[in-house]
């Protein structure tokens, strides 16, 4: 990989820690447990998901296997980027990727996707071919995917799971309001 692109892939990797760190300042336990609907996912339950991914997805990057080069595509590279954090469209979760109670407390659920993230920095820093030579697939992208591509795409999960956060955050936030309202 060229040092330019590893540095981006770096640095976005590290955009989408920070996003999600930042979704999750102050969250105490029983936020993290709150859903605003049965339905719906926790924070808890959406940090150990983005953790399954992380893991998932890297081992799909550690098995690639080899290919002819493939010239950078940057229209599929940025559509991978906008839709990865566009929350206005849904998408499905891998059974493999859904929570199931892995974790009981939000520190530890955060600390193993650090653990993870930490993991695909070390794996992306000793990379030095080009990376769209190596193919792979994702559960949700028909179709092989190029390592490099895999890296856009786990740059931009916790980035979305962030913003879903932040939503829930909010709905909590409401809720507590017309609780305190009510009383």
């Amino acid at each position: 990989m060229r040092e330019p692109e590893q540095q981006e892939i770096l640095n976005r990797l590290d955009e989408g820690r920070k996003a999600l760190s930042e979704s999750l300042a102050g969250v105490d336990e029983q936020m993290a447990v709150w859903k605003p609907m049965p339905a719906t996912w926790s924070i808890l339950e959406l940090v150990e998901h983005v953790v399954v991914s992380e893991e998932s997805l890297l081992a799909r990057l550690m098995a690639a296997r080899p290919s002819a080069p493939a010239p950078p595509n940057p229209p599929r590279e940025s559509m991978i980027c906008k839709r990865g954090i566009d929350r206005t469209r849904h998408v499905e979760s891998p059974a493999v990727a859904r929570p199931c109670g892995r974790y009981l407390h939000l520190h530890d659920a955060v600390a193993a996707f650090s653990a993870a993230r930490s993991r695909t920095l070390d794996w992306v820093a000793g990379q030095q071919g080009d990376l769209r030579a190596w193919l792979t697939d994702h559960p949700l992208v028909p179709g092989p995917v190029n390592s490099y591509e895999m890296l856009l795409i786990l740059s931009v999960h916790p980035r979305r799971h962030a913003e879903q956060i932040k939503a829930i955050r909010a709905s909590l936030e409401r809720a507590q309001k017309v609780n305190d309202s009510a009383t």
